[in-house]
């Protein structure tokens, strides 16, 4: 079992100072993450999505913690691979330099970045993504394998040029694809290559999603695989905000989830700004219920089809309390099938000594017990 910290860089009224702040914080964090003996951190690439992601350009970031750090694995989760954000060549170079750097460190994810806000930001065309995404994917997987890239694929052409400077990891740092839904599970599979899952409905969810990524798996040829090397490495998102008193842990972590459920929310149905008010003694439970709710109102009133997943993210069974209760929902989580879990604790309402002490009670409790017992 692996363990990890993803950063989505959310920040409540986000005020040019709090921006600042929050991205001295990210790296005091990761810093701290590998002190803990968390295995990777990941951050992700979204563009002008206020409130849910400020982290634009995470190869800055990543750069910025790899030289603060030396064992720690950098996961750039994910890159948004359609061209018009990344061209696959940049990519490739980008990530190259930055394997080049960290030591051999680099994992590296693709993903869509497939809201109205990005799209129309950088020009993508939205009915293209998830085809530009996979060329860009193969393009990357054999950049490489010769001294010279050369590709003619149905979306893109390059004539052979060398990608300089070569990767430490060979042929490349490891592939992954950001799965919510079935479709990209069999994708991921089929391609050779690892799953980020967001996780947010469960551990049963969890285990379907295992399932279909399994299945897939054992039904494929090598006639997809996008590189000589295959990964399935399958990586679950567990929010959790872990403190010694639990009724606290659970307040701030499920008002945290809200605000992010919320956030990410407005951009993907339009579900009005989030919440981010603190209101003392309020029931949290009950008010993610209820911005749930809301949620689906509002995807009625634009006619947009209501999918379990728009409201796995207001579900508040994570691990949420003590080291004690986080350990009983990774156990869950394992049982699921998940390889290594993600922890979200950076999340917008969540301040900053919480998810200090969230760190350091997985390093010191949580994780020492899953080790151990693989130790035994």
């Amino acid at each position: 079992m692996k363990f990890s910290v993803i950063f989505e860089a959310q920040l409540a009224d986000p005020t040019v100072e709090r921006e600042h702040q929050l991205f001295r914080d990210s790296v005091e964090q990761a810093v701290l993450a590998e002190q803990m003996g968390f295995d990777r951190i990941w951050a992700v690439e979204h563009h002008s999505l206020k409130w849910y992601a400020h982290m634009s350009a995470p190869e800055i970031f990543l750069t910025w913690v790899a030289a603060r750090t030396s064992t720690i694995r950098i996961g750039h989760g994910v890159v948004c691979m359609p061209f018009n954000f990344n061209h696959p060549a940049r990519v490739a170079e980008r990530a190259a330099m930055l394997d080049l750097l960290s030591g051999g460190r680099l994992d590296l994810g693709a993903g869509r970045g497939g809201t109205l806000q990005e799209t129309s930001l950088c020009g993508v065309d939205k009915e293209r993504t998830t085809q530009e995404v996979e060329e860009a994917l193969r393009i990357i997987g054999k950049a490489w394998q010769g001294e010279e890239l050369e590709h003619h694929g149905p979306l893109l052409d390059i004539d052979p040029h060398p990608i300089l400077p070569r990767p430490k990891q060979t042929p490349h740092p490891p592939l992954f694809l950001a799965c919510s839904r079935t479709e990209t599970l069999t994708q991921a599979a089929e391609l050779g290559i690892g799953a980020l899952v967001m996780g947010f409905a469960g551990p049963d969810s969890i285990a379907g999603m295992r399932a279909a990524y399994d299945a897939a798996i054992a039904g494929r040829g090598d006639e997809r695989f996008v590189s000589s090397v295959v990964n399935d490495h399958f990586s679950v998102l567990c929010p959790t905000i872990v403190l010694d008193d639990r009724d606290t842990a659970r307040s701030v972590g499920i008002r945290g989830q809200r605000f992010f459920a919320q956030s990410i929310g407005h951009w993907y149905g339009g579900a009005g700004i989030p919440d981010e008010a603190v209101v003392e003694g309020a029931d949290e439970a009950a008010a993610m219920r209820e911005a749930a709710e809301q949620v689906v109102a509002r995807l009625h009133e634009q006619n947009i089809p209501v999918r379990p997943t728009s409201t796995a993210t207001f579900n508040a069974d994570h691990a949420y309390g003590t080291a004690d209760d986080a350990i009983a929902y990774v156990e869950r989580l394992r049982d699921a099938g998940a390889d290594e879990v993600m922890c979200l604790v950076q999340m917008g309402t969540v301040p900053q000594e919480a998810c200090m002490e969230t760190l350091r009670q997985w390093g010191e409790k949580v994780i020492p017990y899953f080790r151990a017992q693989e130790a035994g």
